[in-house]
């Protein structure tokens, strides 16, 4: 029985779901490994939301980040689903049902918080970074608009998701420029 390497990719190559080979710097794999960075930063959050709704969205979101990074693995392939306008309505109306729970925003919000908040913002970075990854790619090569706008409406709803965790526990902060200094 087989591992799970080849040595394929010890030259700096990798196979897309075509078996063409690109370099592992490629934009698309760029981008399908950054997709795959996200799903990973929310399956952290996961392990601390105890909100089976968010719990519910997170998966979600996971599922269909992954469906996106094979989307973009397998250029063509017809099995694999590209994000629906109804993806993309959910993550909708999960930011506005969140922001709403969350209470009045007073700011910038500083990321951080609670563990679950901090997890999250940390997450709607990568989500931030994959969709700049993608736009890239789409500069060069066609890229489904749907996926941009699947993760341009994820990465807001993993800070309305944020915000949700952190006015749970009262941890929310807003930025001030004006912070002082520490005294010693």
């Amino acid at each position: 029985m087989g591992g799970i390497w080849t040595g394929g990719g010890d030259r700096g190559e990798t196979s897309l779901g075509d078996g063409s080979r690109v370099a592992k710097d490629d934009r698309r794999v760029e981008a399908y490994g950054t997709l795959d960075e996200a799903a990973a930063a929310i399956g952290l959050a996961r392990v601390h939301a105890d909100d089976a709704p968010l719990d519910l969205l997170l998966a979600f979101a996971q599922q269909r980040l992954l469906n996106l990074a094979a989307l973009l693995a397998s250029p063509g392939d017809p099995r694999v689903p590209a994000p629906s306008a109804d993806d993309v309505a959910s993550l909708e109306r999960a930011t506005d049902d969140l922001m709403h729970l969350a209470g009045d925003l007073r700011g910038f919000t500083l990321p951080g918080g609670n563990e679950l908040g901090a997890r999250l913002h940390v997450a709607r970075t990568v989500v931030r970074r994959a969709e700049r990854r993608l736009v890239t790619l789409a500069s060069a090569e066609e890229v489904d608009p749907s996926a941009l706008r699947f993760v341009n409406r994820l990465s807001d709803a993993l800070y309305a998701a944020a915000r949700f965790a952190n006015a749970k526990t009262g941890d929310e902060e807003s930025w001030d420029a004006g912070f002082p200094a520490p005294e010693r």
